[in-house]
């Protein structure tokens, strides 16, 4: 449970839950290789949460640690998000086709934890 900053500030509590979120995006893109791109979207289903991929925006634009490669995170069309998004993509060797990033050659396919299930019993 989070705890409660001076008199109980809903501020403080909200805050704790969304640096969680942001060390946990920070983490999964940390992890994109050079010369590999992720979707935002990919990144929230890596980081918990399927269907959180503005979230995923929202946790990279607050972020202030300038070794974190965010270049690396594009729209799902391919599309850079940012002015020099490109550029630092392209030093990276990531190739373009038209305005948008190969997605077919450059996209990131990470080893995704696998799902523990019961089988029947026979």
């Amino acid at each position: 449970m989070a705890r409660l900053g001076r008199r109980g500030s809903m501020r403080t509590m909200r805050a704790e839950p969304a640096n969680v979120w942001r060390r946990t995006v920070y983490g999964v893109v940390r992890r994109i290789p050079s010369g590999r791109v992720a979707t935002y979207g990919l990144v929230g289903m890596i980081a918990g949460r399927p269907l959180a991929a503005r979230a995923v925006g929202n946790a990279l634009r607050h972020c202030d640690e300038r070794d974190l490669p965010f270049h690396r995170v594009v729209h799902a069309d391919g599309l850079p998000a940012f002015p020099g998004h490109r550029t630092r993509l392209q030093r990276e060797g990531v190739h373009f086709v038209g305005p948008r990033v190969d997605m077919n050659r450059y996209l990131w396919s990470p080893r995704l934890p696998q799902r523990q299930t019961k089988r029947p019993s026979l």
